[in-house]
């Protein structure tokens, strides 16, 4: 399937689709930077690339969440190390024939 320049100009690059923001526009510095610092904006904004939403860092809410989620998975890999094969024993599997 060829997919010709004519075609790629006639769709839009950004916009909305069931009220999730998209955009597909080729993104600039300046732009992925000003997009995740937008003080004065709620702690979810539009993503400079792609579909949906991004955390806005200039809203003290989602540093919040980016310390939950760190602590969370540093919790996760913690427990992980801590429970290995060896420290689980022997298991014994019964079969029943009947």
């Amino acid at each position: 399937m060829r997919v010709y320049q004519s075609d790629m100009v006639d769709k839009p690059q950004s916009g909305e689709l069931f009220g999730v923001p998209y955009n597909f526009e080729r993104p600039s510095v300046g732009r992925m930077l000003s997009a995740y610092w937008q003080p004065g904006k709620g702690m979810l904004v539009e993503k400079p690339f792609g579909i949906g939403y991004t955390l806005n860092l200039a809203n003290w809410r989602a540093w919040i969440v980016l310390l939950v989620a760190g602590g969370l998975l540093w919790h996760e890999r913690k427990s992980r190390e801590a429970t290995t094969v060896e420290d689980e024993g022997p298991v014994e599997v019964v079969v029943d024939d009947d």
